[in-house]
């Protein structure tokens, strides 16, 4: 799993690592039982500070991504009641409307925006 933090997106450090644990975990990248890396090794890699890192794991945690326990490390589990990727994706497209519709974008132009993100993201 590659986890990428852009500090110039606007979405905090700990969300974007929270957010791409989830996916990986919810597209099958990151199957039950895979240990994830240190707190401190994963905030070393990424530039960040552990307390950055600290607090994604403390929400992935909270939420029932991950299980934390000292001689196995933070690995995944599957949450009760996880939403399944169909649900996870109907969520996304419902906060990127809004955001959308709160900028002033009609569907077209929406649409077009989603097309090109989808374009670069399959690129990288």
């Amino acid at each position: 799993m590659k986890i990428v933090v852009d500090t110039e997106s606007g979405l905090a450090p700990w969300r974007q690592v929270h957010d791409q644990v989830v996916r990986a975990v919810t597209t099958g990248a990151l199957p039950e039982g895979t240990r994830l890396p240190p707190i401190r090794q994963l905030a070393r890699d990424l530039g960040l500070a552990s307390g950055t890192v600290a607090r994604a794991y403390r929400e992935l945690e909270a939420a029932g991504w991950v299980a934390t326990a000292r001689a196995r490390g933070t690995v995944v589990t599957i949450p009760s009641g996880r939403p399944d990727r169909e649900a996870l994706l109907r969520t996304a497209a419902a906060e990127y409307a809004a955001q959308a519709r709160d900028l002033g974008a009609g569907l077209d132009d929406a649409l077009a925006a989603v097309r090109a993100a989808y374009r670069e993201t399959a690129t990288t």
